[in-house]
Order: structure tokens, then C-alpha cells, then sequence
């Protein structure tokens, strides 16, 4: 056999049994899936008292943008901190959204059921739409934390409350809320979540309503 046509037999026989090795492993890898996990979703339970406050009313815009946090906690992940700082997530539930969007929507909940506010919108659907005033800030935990008092439903959200037209921040506070978890389940879990965010809202509310009045006194004079 001539040496040239042998070698590009050979260099052609090593192409076909290449290509068809390289389509097999193609093949099996696109067949093997993920094993599925059977997840059951969870929303938080609706707030306790949704009734309209009798407090003073403030004429104004309120925009609620959602929370920065760190990346494990921008997750539908039920996150536990458990000793030695290991933070982990329960098996087989999740949020129905990520928790800062969780906690956004809970608290325009809140701000349109307390009804002080003229109108109160969600940064996801107004960004382009001119305010009076903002609320942001950084959620740094929420999660449920095992302590020596067993484990508690944990919120830490540092609020920050911005006049968006004036491109300044007016007010910022550090706000911490914890709920006992009454026992093991998973219902117990979501519920004391629940609580947490029910306090955490009003106690947000009532501050937010304080410095808007105070922008409103300075305003007038």
C-alpha cells in the first residue's frame, strides 16, 4: 500500500471513531437529569390586622424598592444559621420568591392597609414614575437562627428613607425582629416568619410615617 494513502486511512479511521465516541458521550450526558425534588412552596401568612390606621395622613407618593442582600439570602431558600456560623437551607421548602421581594411585598401590604400614605407603589412596577419618598435598604438575615433560647425567626433590614427628586437620603435605621419557632414543623417555621414580618412592618410604618411628618413640619415653615 502506497504510504501516503496508509497514513490518511488511518488518520481518517482515528476521525470516525473520534467523532462517534464524541457523539455517545453527547448523548449520555444529555440523559442524565437532575433528580427531581418534590418541593412544597410557601407564601407568608397573611398579616393578623390589616385594618386602616387613625393616625395622621401624609399627602404624599411612597415608592418601596426592593432590598439589596447578600446572594445566598436573594434566594426562595428557607435558610437556617445553626452553630458555628454554618448557614444551611431546609430540604424540600422554599419561598415563593426570593425574601427581599417577599419582604417588599409584605410591607407594601402593611403601608396600603395602614392607608396614611396618598398612594404606596413597588419599585418593579413605578421606576419610572416620579415620588415623594423611597424606602430601601439592605436585608442582611432571614433565616432562622438556633440559639440557646431555641430557634427564632430572624429579620434584619437596615431601612433607608430617601426623597427620590432631591437625590438625598433623609433617614436610616437598623431594624432586628426575631420570633420564637414554637416547635419543628414546618408550619411552626412559616408562622413564626409570619410574626416577624407583621413587626417588623409596623414598627417600619410608624417610623416611616414619623419622618415623613417631620419632612412635612419643615416643608411648611
Amino acid at each position: 500500500m502506497n504510504p501516503t494513502l496508509g497514513a490518511s486511512y488511518f488518520r481518517l479511521h482515528l476521525l470516525r471513531r473520534f467523532g462517534i465516541a464524541t457523539i455517545l458521550l453527547f448523548v449520555s450526558s444529555c440523559s442524565i437529569l437532575p433528580a427531581t425534588e418534590n418541593l412544597e412552596i410557601y407564601q407568608l401568612p397573611a398579616a393578623e390586622s390589616a385594618s386602616h390606621s387613625s393616625g395622621d395622613s401624609l399627602p404624599w407618593t411612597l415608592r418601596l424598592a426592593t432590598p439589596y442582600s447578600s446572594y445566598i439570602t436573594d434566594s426562595p431558600r428557607v435558610l437556617a444559621l445553626r452553630q458555628g456560623n454554618q448557614l444551611s437551607s431546609y430540604k424540600g421548602i422554599r419561598w415563593s420568591d426570593p425574601a427581599p421581594v417577599l419582604l417588599r411585598n409584605r410591607l407594601v401590604a402593611a403601608f396600603r392597609a395602614d392607608g396614611r400614605f396618598n398612594s404606596v407603589s413597588n419599585g418593579n412596577s413605578s421606576n419610572n414614575l416620579a415620588t415623594d419618598l423611597e424606602l430601601g435598604g439592605d436585608l442582611s438575615a432571614f433565616q432562622v437562627e438556633y440559639t440557646n433560647d431555641g430557634p427564632q425567626a430572624t429579620i434584619r433590614f437596615y431601612a433607608t428613607l430617601s426623597q427620590p427628586l432631591r437625590n438625598r437620603i433623609v433617614a436610616a435605621r437598623s431594624f432586628e425582629i426575631s420570633e420564637p419557632v414554637q416547635s419543628r414543623g414546618t408550619s411552626e417555621i412559616i408562622t413564626a416568619f409570619g410574626l416577624s414580618a407583621d413587626r417588623l412592618a409596623a414598627e417600619i410604618i410608624d417610623w416611616t410615617v414619623q419622618q415623613g411628618m417631620v419632612l412635612q413640619t419643615g416643608a411648611k415653615e
